[in-house]
This record gives structure tokens, C-alpha cells and sequence, in this order.
């Protein structure tokens, strides 16, 4: 009996099982988009999208973290654990951070590689899935809204410096 029981798996863990993987499958691509499209040539050195559009002051760095976003929220729909989850953030919240520095932020964003970090971390975790509570809903909520508000912040304080100098 306890050798039938740690073999048979239900079928939902199976599509389950698919259904991770065809998601890892995306957001591995993203991942690849974004930090690793293109190679200097002669060197092993790689870099995406992301210091790329990141020199679109403001917009650029927004837009690339709410792509990066993608693999917080698949992370919550794959019931990855809350601290992994904070993890993924933080190195949202780093790139942010250092995207905001003109010039020298992308150059950073060449070699912090947040979504690299990230998509090891989700790899890492997928499979331990666990049932989500409404308390992990709540905390997948508040990551996101975390990083459109680091995005937002800088945008209101400019706006408002702007005001101040002008008025």
C-alpha cells in the first residue's frame, strides 16, 4: 500500500506539472528578451532589451519593470513561496533603483540582470507549489503595486520640483 501511494500521482498534478512548464517556457523567453538578445562581438558579454529601452528616461525604465512584473505575478500563480516572491521584488527594486541613473544605470543594467536573477529563482521554486490563500493573493497585489509606486515616485517628485521651479 505505501509503495502505491508514492507512485500513483493524480492527473491534475500532471497538468498542473504542464501547465508550469509552459509558463516557464515564457517567461524564459521574456527573461532572454530582455537580458540576453545580443552579444558585443568578440566577447562573451550579453545584454537585452532592457538597458537598451531603459534610455528612454522615465519611460523606458517603467516600461521595462512592468514587463519584468510578468514573472512576480506567474510566480504568485505558481504558488512560488511569499519569501521568493520578496526576493524577485527586491531585484526589480535594484534594477529600478539603478536604471533611474542616467547613462550610468543602463550601463548597470547591462550587468545587474534582474530577470536572469529572477527567472533562476522562479526555476528554482516552481515546482514546490502550495494552495494560495487570499493572504497570497493580497501580498501578489501589494509586490505590484510596489513597483508601479517605484516607478511613480520619481515621475511625482519631478512634477513637482517642476512646479516649485516654475511657479
Amino acid at each position: 500500500m505505501r509503495a502505491l501511494r508514492q507512485t500513483w500521482r493524480p492527473s491534475c498534478l500532471c497538468r498542473d506539472a504542464v501547465e508550469i512548464d509552459r509558463r516557464l517556457n515564457a517567461l524564459r523567453k521574456l527573461q532572454y528578451l530582455l537580458d540576453n538578445a545580443f552579444r558585443v562581438p568578440g566577447t562573451r558579454l550579453r545584454f537585452g532589451w532592457d538597458p537598451i529601452v531603459g534610455m528612454v528616461p522615465w519611460l523606458g525604465d517603467t516600461l521595462t519593470a512592468v514587463l519584468s512584473c510578468a514573472m512576480v505575478v506567474q510566480a504568485h500563480h505558481m504558488r512560488v513561496p511569499r519569501v521568493v516572491q520578496l526576493r524577485m521584488l527586491g531585484n526589480l527594486a535594484i534594477d529600478m533603483v539603478m536604471g533611474a541613473l542616467p547613462l550610468v544605470g543602463d550601463v548597470a543594467d547591462a550587468f545587474w540582470k534582474s530577470n536572469t536573477r529572477n527567472m533562476a529563482l522562479l526555476e528554482r521554486h516552481a515546482q514546490e507549489g502550495q494552495p494560495a490563500t487570499t493572504g497570497d493573493r493580497v501580498f501578489a497585489a501589494v509586490l505590484v503595486l510596489a513597483v508601479v509606486a517605484m516607478a511613480i515616485v520619481p515621475l511625482l517628485v519631478v512634477y513637482w520640483i517642476y512646479r516649485s521651479v516654475f511657479t
